[in-house]
């Protein structure tokens, strides 16, 4: 009988203790699901040959863009031009200024006009760096492993956002056109600044939990901050541009009259043109993980340590509907978020539940509800977009919606997304809507309490 080597009996010996660990895979285990798969039938043959030679979301688009879409609707809210975040994950801001900029246009009565939303994102950033170092201090005697610690240092900064932020900034900083402060190479690309500033607050986060360990007073660990602040601000007045305190402004109406030159401060300008008092809006949500008909809080959401957490009503969807359509019927656009990339035909920029028919080319079924889709991350809200149209069937039914996008004008239907009625109540999460179209009731819950949620909870998600 031939002597089995060392390595071969370690081999054997090894491979014996791990087919005994219930839950690994066995030989046998192995086996039997490798027979599942029915390598010599030609139809999965042919699956086969194709997806490993294409692009998978190719092969399963559907002809329903192409047949089903119709961008005309009944109701639109009056709006004019296109925007375009770039590279930058701001698209919150340009919705919040999006949904603002009907009324500057009918206010000057122009045709066009667009906000500095690199005027915003300076001041966001710098709002966030101090909220950040902030919430280093008062967590300073706390584990450096504890969860709100990690979480702060993981999310030191970003350029995402939702409405509560834009608020804040607007009544904070006001507005300014676009001529005033343009876009620059970083608030169009954004990636290299945020590296630079979280970066650079990670290690003030380190400095500053170091002077509270060494038992350093309130007043200079202070100190240190403004320091800090300081070179944050230098950072940000480079690469953006500072922004301007008072500028003069002027423009060619509808009539082609030129109006006169006149000094404004953001904070005028946003009164002269806009005219919005930002607290006749509420924020609802449609999120199945929570109960609803409550009012819910959102900690460290929000860019200003003074601001306001983000706080929002849950609401199912269809409730929801009702007041989207009062607000649209009223010429009001909306601030809407949802989970954009889930069945987005680009393209045709169309938003439809039939758009790609994974399920069919794999034989495997995807069957997570929009509940299990946020409980396990799956889906989440990623994106804003000023929702501007609905139309209905010839009985009064909504059949579809339609969003102006801050892409561009090339991408979507020339910068606008048509989204069905079935796909809004799968993957919409929150709209903002004036308190004039919502039910009194509804409304009274802003009077509760709110249910206080952790910042790591699934939607403190960003917009990007």
């Amino acid at each position: 009988m031939k002597k089995l080597n060392f390595l071969t009996l370690l081999f054997l010996i090894s491979g014996y203790m791990f087919a005994q660990i219930p839950g690994s895979i066995t030989p046998e285990l192995l086996e039997k699901i490798k027979k599942s798969y029915n390598t010599h039938d030609a139809e999965t043959k042919a699956i086969s040959n194709a997806v490993i030679h294409n692009d998978i979301k190719k092969l399963v688009e559907t002809d329903a863009p192409k047949i089903n879409v119709d961008h005309n609707f009944k109701y639109k809210v009056s709006v004019k031009g296109i925007t375009d975040q770039k590279s930058s994950g701001r698209c919150w801001m340009f919705t919040g200024l999006n949904v603002m900029r009907p009324k500057v246009l009918a206010n000057a009565n122009i045709d066009g006009f667009e906000f500095s939303t690199n005027y915003l994102y300076f001041w966001d950033q710098f709002e966030k760096a101090n909220l950040f170092l902030e919430g280093i201090i008062a967590t300073s005697d706390k584990s450096i492993d504890d969860r709100t610690v990690v979480w702060l240092f993981e999310n030191a900064i970003g350029d995402g956002g939702v409405w509560n932020l834009f608020v804040d900034l607007i009544n904070k900083y006001g507005t300014v056109p676009k001529d005033v402060m343009p876009e620059s190479q970083s608030s169009e690309n954004t990636g290299a600044i945020q590296s630079l500033i979280k970066r650079k607050l990670r290690e003030d986060g380190i400095i500053l939990r170091d002077m509270y360990a060494a038992k350093n007073d309130k007043k200079k660990i202070q100190d240190k901050k403004i320091e800090m602040l300081s070179e944050i601000y230098r950072i940000l007045a480079i690469s953006l541009g500072e922004p301007p305190t008072e500028f003069n402004w002027r423009y060619v109406d509808k009539d082609n009259k030129i109006t006169e030159l006149k000094k404004y401060t953001p904070k005028s300008f946003y009164d002269e043109y806009v005219k919005v008092n930002l607290s006749d809006y509420v924020l609802l949500m449609d999120d199945p993980t929570r109960e609803y008909y409550k009012l819910y809080e959102i900690e460290y959401d929000r860019n200003m340590y003074e601001g306001t957490n983000w706080r929002f009503i849950n609401l199912p969807s269809t409730e929801i509907k009702e007041f989207a359509r009062k607000s649209i019927i009223d010429n009001e656009a909306m601030y809407f978020s949802c989970d954009v990339g889930k069945q987005l035909n680009s393209t045709e920029g169309y938003l439809a539940l039939d758009n790609y028919d994974f399920e069919s080319l794999f034989g495997v079924k995807f069957g997570m509800d929009k509940k299990q889709r946020i409980q396990t991350r799956e889906s989440g809200s990623s994106h804003g977009m000023a929702l501007v149209g609905v139309d209905e069937d010839a009985n009064g039914k909504i059949t579809k919606w339609q969003l102006e996008n801050s892409w561009g004008g090339q991408s979507g239907h020339n910068g606008y997304l048509t989204m069905t009625d079935e796909w809004f109540d799968q993957y919409m999460f929150r709209i903002v809507v004036n308190k004039k179209y919502v039910d009194a009731k509804i409304l009274d819950y802003l009077n509760l309490k709110p249910i206080k949620l952790p910042p790591w909870d699934p939607m403190f998600m960003m917009e990007e």
